[in-house]
């Protein structure tokens, strides 16, 4: 039997709902097993069709990006004030802190500074830098675009499965995604319903390896010569992380997606079709089934209608007739973090949903 290496999940990753007051200075505490320093916060307002913000300690935390749109990054006073040993502080924008409107925020920690000197360090071709966790897998890396083929450190010290990669300054361009599913000859977007496309300018047609990914030459999306760029970046960690795939069947008793953890959170996309990105998570629905979604492409408020089981070791879909999660012979990537793993690091099962 395989067991964890993270017994406490919430030390890397939570979910935390709220309510604003419309105030500045508003703290919001992340409230898991172990306090969680966050350096990479969502938020989406679930009552209203405020926008996806996504702000990060690396790129600063009044620096806003927005999941749900291809605009560049823009600085928000009002947005997020401070990043906090257990949570984060709020300003008075009603995108974050609406009076008496909800909010949901996913947190991440990576935390350990980085900094790769590519033509010093001989490890890829361009320079990053920013905050990893190599415990968690996670890591937050900024770089700068040449317009030629290059590669990045991304501090991991293992393959990623996964990155998400932004454009922050000089023009509007989508949010690529690397899927270890999909593979380097196709990408999704985060902002968009689309189908995988064939890209080669994105990774150039080059798996990420344990120490660089790679990106194309002359591309605005992933290395625009002379912009700023963000990437967020994933490895697989057993009973944390999993970044896998499954087959939908359109039926009701829907297929089971083994991940190892009681789930935290869970985003899902159809790679065959044009089709919403759909996140489920366990604070907004702390019971069975699952139904309360939200679309990382879209601005739209929280819906209850899309059913699935969030179980020990995996989670399983509900829903017939819905393309979006489970449509007959359709292919679907997801990403995944944990609430508990399901066998500690001692072998001990953890407690079953």
């Amino acid at each position: 039997m395989a067991y964890t290496d993270i017994d406490d999940p919430s030390a890397y990753f939570q979910t935390t709902l709220y309510t604003g007051n419309g105030q500045a200075g508003h703290a919001i505490t992340n409230s898991g097993n172990s306090d969680l320093a966050p350096n990479w916060v969502w938020i989406k307002q679930r009552n209203g069709t405020g926008t996806h913000r996504i702000t990060d300690s690396v790129r600063g935390v009044q620096d806003e990006l927005i999941a749900n749109d291809n605009i560049a990054e823009d600085t928000n006073g009002g947005g997020l004030s401070a990043f906090g040993s257990d949570g984060f502080t709020l300003g008075d924008s009603g995108a974050y802190n609406g009076n008496n409107n909800t909010y949901v925020s996913w947190n991440w920690k990576a935390g350990t500074s980085f900094s790769n000197d590519a033509s010093a360090t001989s490890v890829g071709t361009i320079d990053s830098a920013g905050s990893v966790s190599t415990d968690a897998g996670f890591s937050i890396i900024s770089y700068t675009g040449t317009g030629s083929v290059g590669t990045i450190a991304h501090g991991l010290g293992v393959v990623p499965s996964m990155y998400i990669l932004k454009r922050r300054a000089g023009g509007t361009e989508n949010w690529p995604i690397y899927h270890q599913s999909v593979g380097n000859t196709h990408a999704l977007y985060l902002n968009t319903t689309d189908a995988i496309y064939d890209y080669a300018g994105f990774t150039n047609d080059t798996s990420p390896t344990s120490s660089v990914f790679t990106v194309g030459g002359d591309n605005d999306q992933a290395n625009p010569d002379g912009s700023t760029m963000i990437a967020y970046c994933f490895a697989e960690k057993q009973g944390y992380s999993k970044f896998g795939s499954y087959i939908g069947n359109n039926n009701a008793d829907g297929p089971f997606v083994y991940t190892g953890f009681k789930p935290a959170f869970f985003m899902l996309k159809r790679t065959n079709g044009t089709e919403d990105w759909v996140i489920y998570d366990n604070k907004r629905d702390s019971i069975n089934k699952a139904e309360r979604i939200l679309r990382p492409n879209a601005n739209t408020a929280e819906t209850a209608s899309f059913f699935a089981d969030i179980l020990s070791n995996g989670f399983k879909l509900r829903m017939a007739s819905e393309a979006k999660v489970n449509g007959s012979g359709d292919s679907y990537i997801y990403m995944a973090f944990a609430e508990q793993p399901f066998v500690t690091s001692t072998g001990v099962p953890a407690t079953a949903r």
